[in-house]
């Protein structure tokens, strides 16, 4: 029996099929084709279940003698339905020996994994723990509370950060870009490739106190044993950060060219100068930037340091330190928009941006692994808004630069800026 607006509605199950009455459908139809859909859903299953039962033990009522099992009764239990577990009185079945015997049918209703994937898909939306009730057609007995919707959001995502720290990375990766993401009292290291089609994938992340070495080459460490290539020649944009510089140098040696991200260099010269001269030296770095040529660019650098340096000797020594690996991209001679998007970590800041959308509302991260699961969840989500990376047409003449830079001739000295 159904049950509409307290009063029972006859549900009849021949060959599969319900055979409903119009009027019945009506009925149930009043309260919105979700409320059908969900009467005939628990009819269903009550149904399959006592056919199952009717397979082992008889149909209700009736003798066997050669039956293997018998009837003991009804409980209470809860199944998977729309995005919440449902209270369903199911028949209990006991073995001539008295065990329990459990039923397939309900064992397949009772799976979790659906459920867990549609919570793990609404958080991944922006939909709260606390929200998730809100977002299912549930009687108020279902289970859909907030501390049962983060333990199955922390169960669904098990799955995912598996997976996601045991992706192979067998592809070419001539630019990787390192930064650092800040989640509560902690420092997430994450690292995102750009292929050779200019697609882009995060590789990696790990966490710490700060971005500091230690971290950052178990990030790398962690890059080479799922499979990246130690000897390709790649350029490796970073904030400036010297746990950054060092940790790269460390692990990829001579094979790796290091891009300072100028918008860091920038905002950093800026932060030594009072606000009447900030305008004036924000425009001559854009314009020094802007040059083609190496050369070109380093002396107007270079001029605009010493014209610093009598009155803003801070400023001078931000702008001197670390110059030469801004202008990287000038000396490999790429230009226009791959120019652009290697000259800084703009593009793994946007990444970064989308992970913080995703995981906005959680405000207390408490330690490492919760760090880490939200971080996975946010930067898979991300993941799916990535697009090739402007200028991706001339990626082949940026590895030709790379491999020209970091294999001189035989007999020379190689020097990496």
């Amino acid at each position: 029996m159904g049950v509409y607006q307290k009063r029972p509605v006859a549900v009849n199950v021949r060959e599969g099929m319900l055979g409903l009455k119009i009027d019945e459908l009506w009925l149930m139809l009043q309260g919105g084709l979700d409320e059908l859909l969900r009467v005939m859903g628990l009819e269903v299953a009550a149904r399959l279940l006592e056919h199952e039962t009717e397979q082992l033990a008889g149909k209700k009522g009736k003798h066997l003698k050669d039956r293997g099992a018998y009837r003991h009764g009804t409980e209470q239990t809860k199944i998977v339905m729309g995005g919440a577990k449902v209270p369903l009185t199911r028949p209990r079945v006991r073995s001539k020996e008295g065990k329990e015997v459990n039923l397939d049918t309900l064992r397949l209703m009772q799976q979790e994994d659906p459920l867990n994937r549609r919570i793990l898909g609404q958080l991944l939306m922006g939909v709260s723990c606390r929200k998730y009730g809100r977002t299912v057609e549930a009687e108020p007995r279902c289970s859909v509370g907030k501390s049962s919707v983060s333990r199955r959001f922390t169960a669904a995502m098990q799955e995912e950060i598996q997976r996601f720290f045991e992706r192979q990375l067998e592809d070419s990766y001539p630019a990787i870009m390192l930064d650092g993401l800040v989640m509560g009292k902690l420092t997430m290291v994450v690292a995102m490739g750009i292929r050779a089609d200019g697609t882009k994938q995060i590789l990696g992340l790990t966490e710490g106190a700060t971005e500091n070495n230690t971290v950052v080459k178990s990030l790398l460490g962690n890059l080479l044993e799922r499979g990246l290539n130690p000897d390709e020649p790649r350029l490796f944009v970073i904030d400036g950060g010297k746990a950054l510089h060092k940790a790269i140098r460390d692990t990829f040696g001579e094979k790796a060219l290091i891009q300072r991200c100028q918008v860091h260099k920038k905002r950093n010269v800026l932060d030594h100068l009072p606000d009447s001269q900030k305008s004036f030296v924000a425009s001559a770095l854009s314009m020094a930037y802007r040059e083609f040529e190496y050369e070109t660019a380093k002396d107007k650098l270079v001029s605009l340091a010493d014209r610093l340096e009598y009155r803003y000797p801070s400023a001078a020594a931000s702008l001197r330190e670390g110059l030469e690996e801004t202008l990287t991209v000038h000396r490999l001679g790429i230009g226009g928009l791959l120019r652009q998007t290697l000259s800084s970590t703009n593009a793994l800041e946007s990444a970064n941006s989308l992970c913080r959308q995703t995981i906005g509302r959680a405000t207390n991260i408490q330690d490492g692994a919760m760090a880490i699961r939200h971080a996975v969840a946010g930067f898979c989500e991300a993941e799916r808004h990535f697009h090739r990376v402007r200028g991706y047409r001339d990626i082949p003449i940026l590895i030709a630069a790379i491999r020209r830079l970091t294999s001189p001739p035989d007999g020379a000295i190689l020097q990496v800026a």
